[in-house]
């Protein structure tokens, strides 16, 4: 491993982390119970902000010789600020993508689909909105590209509940596309195995993108 530490060690560690995380004590779920002040200090700086930590990873992982696959051969405009910031976003935008897809198995949690070519990480607060929650798994889904649009462009949305809410203006419709996407209405969305997505963000999402 990069770290020269051995998969018991790593695993210990990311236990001490978990006993800090609000989400894992939502389902009652604990850490290990020995971590350490600097544990503690790592996590409160770390776990609200992920466009740093994604980035401070990936750089460490760069000094110990790691050459991301995701980034070779990847031509960024000329200039060095410009480069710098098309590198962040490209970063940024895969490991937002590996994140929320891999949480929910590589499966749509609309239609079940599981093809990877298939599938996006959807933002619920869009990249263009928010630069804070560029990066953050809890303002992600992984929805098939038909229901990746529908979602962008508010006919569908996700409640609190984790149910499909179906747009008023595709519940008028009829033949076709009422059996593909209507059919989904008020049925509970496939959970990811991390990550749920946030209740405020989805709040969000059917108070400003939602065509209700």
């Amino acid at each position: 491993m990069l770290i020269k530490r051995t998969p018991a060690s790593v695993a210990r560690k990311l236990g001490n982390f978990g006993a800090f995380d609000p989400e894992l004590k939502r389902r009652n779920i604990s850490g290990l119970i020995h971590g350490s002040k600097l544990d503690r200090e790592i996590w409160d700086e770390f776990h609200k902000n992920w466009n740093t930590l994604v980035l401070r990873a990936r750089n460490l992982r760069e000094s110990l010789g790691d050459t991301p696959k995701d980034l070779i051969e990847i031509e960024f405009p000329k200039g060095p600020s410009e480069r710098e910031i098309k590198g962040k976003q490209r970063i940024h935008q895969s490991f937002f993508r590996q994140a929320v897809l891999s949480s929910y198995e590589y499966t749509c949690c609309i239609t079940g689909i599981n093809i990877p070519e298939c599938l996006t990480a959807s933002h619920i607060v869009p990249w263009s909105i928010s630069e804070k929650y560029r990066t953050d798994p809890t303002n992600g889904l992984c929805l098939s590209a038909t229901f990746d649009r529908l979602f962008d462009n508010g006919l569908i949305t996700i409640s609190n509940n984790l149910n499909v809410v179906i747009s008023g203006k595709l519940l008028k419709t009829s033949g076709p596309s009422y059996d593909l996407v209507c059919s989904y209405h008020m049925k509970p969305i496939i959970p990811p195995k991390r990550f749920l997505p946030s209740a405020e963000r989805l709040k969000w999402h059917y108070e400003n993108i939602f065509l209700h």
